[in-house]
């Protein structure tokens, strides 16, 4: 079973709805996999811890206040983090989902030091923008951000990769300078509990295939 909370999901801390789903599946051997935005996944710690294998998630995309109140209803960053670091200190698996990343925001490397003592897994994935989300962001970065805009006409409207090209690598280097494995789009969680995260590439998932282990 997966399960995706965004900030708060609409009624669950009035009516309950993930913690009665969880305990109406304790004791069946489901896997869960919960993810989420928001540290009220911690009113169901116990309950998670009890079943078999179960991965908690949370998606980090920035460590600037500012601009995760502009994007999104997720709690603030360090209440995520202090959530995840209760979950992997009770022994259930955790992932710091960096995504999106927002070419020249969102800086990976930041959010993995402070994340990589607490969480098993470490993904990364790249800002798409399709339909009328693309206008918004770009009508945000030319408000905000107008320094970027050359860099993000580049890569939304003229589909050039080289920056997610380059991010590969330079994130390749970095998690190898930090003792940590690097890989593309295997999200195996078969490693032991304490060893050090792993690091994923998921960004464009197939259209770059440029593998760190190359």
């Amino acid at each position: 079973m997966q399960t995706t909370e965004t900030g708060e999901p609409p009624g669950d801390r009035q009516h309950g709805r993930t913690h009665a789903l969880l305990k109406q599946l304790q004791g069946s051997g489901a896997r869960i996999s919960i993810a989420t935005k928001s540290d009220l996944v911690l009113r169901d710690l116990d309950l998670i811890a009890s079943f078999p294998d179960a991965r908690v998630s949370w998606s980090i995309n920035t460590l600037d206040e500012g601009f995760r109140e502009d994007m999104d209803r997720a709690v603030p960053v360090e209440r995520s983090l202090e959530a995840m670091r209760r979950f992997h200190d009770a022994g259930i698996r955790t992932t710091c989902f960096i995504s999106p990343n927002f070419p020249g925001i969102t800086d990976p490397r930041e959010i993995v030091l402070r994340a990589k003592d607490i969480c098993n897994m470490i993904w990364l994935e790249n800002l798409n923008l399709r339909g009328s989300f693309k206008s918004d962001i770009l009508g945000y970065i030319a408000e905000k951000r107008p320094d970027l805009v050359p860099l993000y006409d580049r890569i939304y409207n003229r589909r050039d990769l080289s920056y997610w090209e380059d991010l590969d690598e330079e994130m390749r280097r970095f998690s190898e300078d930090q003792g940590l494995e690097y890989v593309t789009n295997d999200d195996s969680m078969s490693r032991p509990f304490d060893a050090p995260p792993i690091v994923v590439n998921y960004f464009y998932h197939e259209r770059i295939r440029k593998s760190s282990r190359s």
